[in-house]
C-alpha cells in the first residue's frame, strides 16, 4: 500500500536517493537545497524510515571494482518444490535478490561470487540437490544501472539517471558511474585497513544524525575515488511510493542492432536496469530491462509501444509475483 507524502517528504526522499553529500553535515547540506533547517530534515528522514518508505540508508557498492563476478540466474521450479528451493537460494549469502515471476522460468535471482568458477560451483550444487537446471545469464553489456524512484510522481516514473546511458561491453566489464566521471575498467581494487573498516560500517544502516561520518571522510572519499562506492543513499520501498507494478522485460534483438535498441530501452523513465545478457536453449532473449510503474497496464503499454517502434517480434514481460529475498551482499 502506498504512503501519502507531503511535498517536502517527496522532495527529501528524492534527494536522499540521489545520495548524501560527503561532508561533515550532509543533512544540513540537503536542508539548504530544500530550503529548510537541518532538524526538519533529520526528523522527516526518521519519519520516512519509520513508515517504511526508506528501507535503509547505506553505501551502494560497485562489486566489480572489488573483483567480484555476478550473474542473473533463471530456473523452472515446480510448484510443490518452490518454497524449499527458495529457502535454499535465500540461504546463499551472495544472493542479493530472489523473485518469483509469472513465466515457465519462474525463479530469478542475482548471484555474486569471487569468480565465475565459484558461481558455476554454487549452481551445480543447487542442481544436484534439487535435480533442477539453473541457468546463468551474465551481463555482456550494461546499458543502465540506476535504481531511484520519483517520490513525487505517484508511481508514474523513475528519477532520471544522472549517469550516461551506456552501451558498455562487459568484455572489459566497465563499471557504471552515477556521476559524470569516466567509466573505469574492471581491475581489482586493493583497500587498506581503514578503507575496509569504513566500507564495512557504511554497508550497515546509516544513523540519522547530524554527523553520520565521524572521522571517516578521508576514507570515504578514497572509496569514491576508487569507484568502490557509487553513492551513499536511501534505498526505498517502491510499493509505498505508488510503484505497485514490477516486471522484467526481455526481448530478442539482432546483434547488429542491440547497442542502439539497448540505449533506447535504457532511456525509458520506467526502466531502472538494462543489460545485454547471454541466452540459453529455450530462452532466446538477449536484452533485459527491469521496469516499474503504477500498474501492469502502464508497463504493458510501454512494452507494446517499444516493441512496435523497434520492430521486435519475440519478447516476454514477466510480472513479479513475490519477493523471496532483497538484501545487499556485504563485502
Amino acid at each position: 500500500m502506498s504512503v501519502h507524502l507531503t511535498k517536502l517528504q517527496g522532495r527529501l526522499c528524492n534527494l536522499l536517493q540521489k545520495g548524501l553529500p560527503i561532508c561533515s553535515n550532509p543533512f544540513a547540506q540537503i536542508a539548504k537545497e530544500i530550503g529548510c533547517d537541518e532538524d526538519t530534515v533529520l526528523k522527516q528522514t526518521s519519519e520516512l524510515k519509520k513508515t517504511g518508505v526508506i528501507r535503509r540508508i547505506t553505501a551502494i557498492i560497485n562489486h566489480r571494482a572489488l573483483g567480484m563476478a555476478g550473474t542473473l540466474v533463471a530456473a523452472h521450479i515446480p510448484q510443490d518444490n518452490l518454497l524449499d528451493v527458495a529457502k535454499a537460494v535465500n540461504a546463499i549469502e551472495n544472493v542479493s535478490h530472489n523473485y518469483l515471476r509469472k513465466h515457465y522460468y519462474n525463479m530469478w535471482f542475482t548471484l555474486q561470487a569471487k569468480s565465475d568458477n565459484q558461481i558455476e560451483e554454487i549452481l551445480l550444487n543447487l542442481s544436484a540437490r534439487f535435480k533442477i537446471d539453473f541457468y546463468s545469464l551474465p551481463a555482456e553489456r550494461i546499458f543502465k544501472l540506476d535504481v531511484r524512484f520519483d517520490a513525487e510522481s505517484g508511481g508514474k516514473s523513475l528519477l532520471s539517471c544522472e549517469g550516461k546511458i551506456l552501451a558498455t561491453p562487459s568484455t572489459s566489464l566497465r563499471t557504471v558511474s552515477m556521476s559524470n566521471r569516466e567509466d573505469t575498467e574492471k581491475t581489482e581494487i586493493h583497500l587498506n585497513k581503514e578503507e575496509k573498516a569504513t566500507l564495512s560500517k557504511l554497508q550497515q544502516n546509516l544513523e540519522i544524525v547530524s554527523e553520520p561520518f565521524p572521522n571517516a571522510l578521508q576514507a570515504i572519499q578514497s572509496l569514491f575515488d576508487k569507484s568502490v562506492i557509487r553513492r551513499i543513499a536511501a534505498v526505498v520501498d517502491y510499493h509505498k511510493l505508488g510503484f505497485m507494478a514490477n516486471a522484467m522485460f526481455a526481448c530478442a534483438v539482432e546483434d547488429n542492432r542491440i547497442a542502439e535498441v539497448g540505449r533506447q530501452l535504457a532511456a525509458s523513465n520506467n526502466v531502472s536496469h538494462c543489460y545485454q545478457r547471454k541466452t540459453f536453449p529455450g530462452w532466446p532473449y538477449n536484452l533485459f530491462a527491469m521496469m516499474h510503474g503504477r500498474d501492469m497496464e502502464q508497463l504493458e503499454k510501454i512494452v507494446d509501444d517499444f516493441t512496435s517502434h523497434q520492430k521486435i517480434r519475440h519478447f516476454a514481460l514477466l510480472k513479479t509475483v513475490k519477493e523471496f529475498k532483497k538484501k545487499p551482499v556485504n563485502i
